[in-house]
C-alpha cells in the first residue's frame, strides 16, 4: 500500500479506536499482535493499544465460545466497549506521552525504487536456481515444522483448532518463503523479522512462559485463590498481568461453574490480554508497564463496581 493505510490511520484517531478494538476482539492473539506491531511502527496511538488489549481475551476466545457460549458474545461486546472508552481516556490524558517511547529506528522502510512484486511469476523458477541463503534456511526451517505439526512431534498430540492453526499459518508463509522477490525476504522477512524481532521475542517470551510455570505450576496458586473468594477480585486482576493465556482459565472455569460472580471474571478479561502484549514486551518495556498499569485500574474499578452492584 506505499504507506496509504499507515497516513489513513494517522489521520483519525476513532479509526485506530474502532480498528485496534475489532483486532483485539477478534478471537486468538493475532489481532493483539498487529495491533502492536502497528504501535511499534508509529502508526496508532497508546490508547488504541489499551483498546485492543481490553478487547482481547487471547486464545482463551475459543474456550470461552465452548464452555459459556450464550454468554461469550456479550462478554466480547462488553471487552470491546470498556476497550473503546478506555482507548479514548488514555490519550486524553497521557496527550504526547500517547506516542510510541520505543526504541529508533521503528517507522516503516517505505521503499521507492520501483514496486515490489511479491509474486513475481516470470521470477520465482530464476530465484530458485540462484536460492539465497535466507530463502534456504527459512523453507526448510518451516518445511520442518509443518512436518512436524503433520507427524505430531510439534503442537497438539490431537487435531484441533490449535493445531489446524499452525500448520495453516505454517503453509501460508512456506508459500510466501517461496515466492517473494529476493529484496522482500532478505531486507523484510530475514533481516527484520527472523533476525531482529524473533530472538527478543522468543527471549521474552520464554521469560514470560517460565515464570507463569513457576507461579501456577509449582506453587500451585491456583487452589489456593478457590479458598480464598474475598480476594479473587484483587488476585484475578493481578493474574491477568501475567502475559500468558494460561492463568485466565482458572477463572472461565470458576465462573461456568458458579464458583465466582461475573464481575470478577469481566474484570480478569479486562486485565488479561493472552499472549498479545509480549511483543510490546520485547520492544518497549516501558509502554508494556503503562498498558497494563492501565488496564489493571480499569479492571480493578469495573470489579468493584460490579461487585457492589451484585452482578
Amino acid at each position: 500500500s506505499q504507506g496509504l493505510w499507515k497516513q489513513g490511520l494517522r489521520g483519525s484517531r476513532w479509526k485506530q479506536y474502532l480498528l485496534a478494538a475489532f483486532l483485539g476482539a477478534t478471537p486468538g492473539c493475532m489481532g493483539a499482535f498487529a495491533v502492536v506491531a502497528l504501535y511499534s511502527h508509529r502508526t496508532v496511538s497508546l490508547g488504541a493499544v489499551v483498546a485492543a488489549m481490553i478487547a482481547t481475551s487471547g486464545d482463551e476466545s475459543f474456550v470461552m465460545l465452548t464452555m459459556i457460549p450464550a454468554k461469550a458474545g456479550i462478554v466480547f461486546l462488553l471487552l470491546l466497549l470498556l476497550g473503546l472508552a478506555a482507548g479514548v481516556l488514555t490519550d486524553l490524558l497521557f496527550g504526547i506521552g500517547a506516542i510510541h517511547q520505543g526504541g529508533e529506528g521503528h517507522e516503516f522502510d517505505l521503499h521507492q525504487e520501483g514496486t515490489c512484486d511479491c509474486f513475481p511469476r516470470g521470477q520465482i523458477a530464476e530465484q530458485w536456481r540462484n536460492c539465497t541463503l535466507a530463502r534456504g534456511v527459512l523453507v526448510v526451517a518451516l518445511g520442518l515444522f509443518i512436518f512436524g505439526l503433520l507427524t505430531g512431534q510439534l503442537g497438539p498430540s490431537a487435531w484441533n483448532w490449535i493445531r489446524v492453526s499452525l500448520l495453516l499459518t505454517g503453509a501460508v508463509w512456506l508459500f510466501v518463503v517461496a515466492t517473494v522477490p529476493d529484496h522482500f525476504l532478505e531486507r523484510h522477512l530475514w533481516e527484520h523479522v527472523a533476525k531482529q524481532h524473533v530472538p527478543r521475542i522468543f527471549t521474552w517470551t520464554f521469560g514470560a512462559l517460565l515464570l507463569m510455570h513457576l507461579l501456577v505450576d509449582q506453587l500451585q496458586l491456583s487452589g489456593w485463590m478457590q479458598t480464598n473468594r474475598l480476594l479473587m477480585l484483587l488476585i484475578a486482576c493481578l493474574v491477568g498481568l501475567i502475559p500468558e493465556s494460561g492463568p485466565h482459565l482458572v477463572f472461565l472455569t470458576l465462573f461456568s461453574q458458579g464458583a465466582v460472580p461475573f464481575s470478577i471474571f469481566l474484570a480478569s478479561s479486562i486485565v488479561q490480554d493472552g499472549h498479545g502484549m509480549l511483543p510490546l514486551l520485547a520492544d518497549s518495556r516501558r509502554d508494556f508497564f503503562k498498558v497494563k498499569a492501565i488496564n489493571l485500574v480499569v479492571g480493578l474499578l469495573v470489579g468493584i463496581f460490579g461487585f457492589f452492584a451484585d452482578w
